[in-house]
């Protein structure tokens, strides 16, 4: 099964970074809020598009990826970001 590691911008132009099987799905879940399946994150801080999206084999894979991703510095973020066209 694919999963994908996902980073979304917010309206306050912060960068979350999480996985999902189907990231549009997760996405819409996200805006709805944390009722609707969304995380505390993504409620306090509205998400406004998908920035990046990468897949991954694994569900262990995926996760290791988004534990990397949540480590780097913003700038490392915004380059992942710059490097990816949807």
């Amino acid at each position: 099964m694919t999963y994908y590691v996902y980073l979304l911008q917010t309206e306050r132009d912060t960068l979350y970074c999480g996985i999902a099987k189907d990231v549009e799905k997760r996405f819409e879940q996200h805006k709805e809020g944390l009722k609707k399946g969304g995380a505390k994150y993504t409620n306090a801080n509205k998400p406004v598009k998908i920035v990046y999206k990468k897949a991954y084999e694994t569900k262990s894979e995926a996760m290791r990826e988004e534990a990397r991703i949540k480590k780097l510095p913003r700038a490392k973020k915004i380059e992942i970001v710059k490097d990816f066209v949807i």
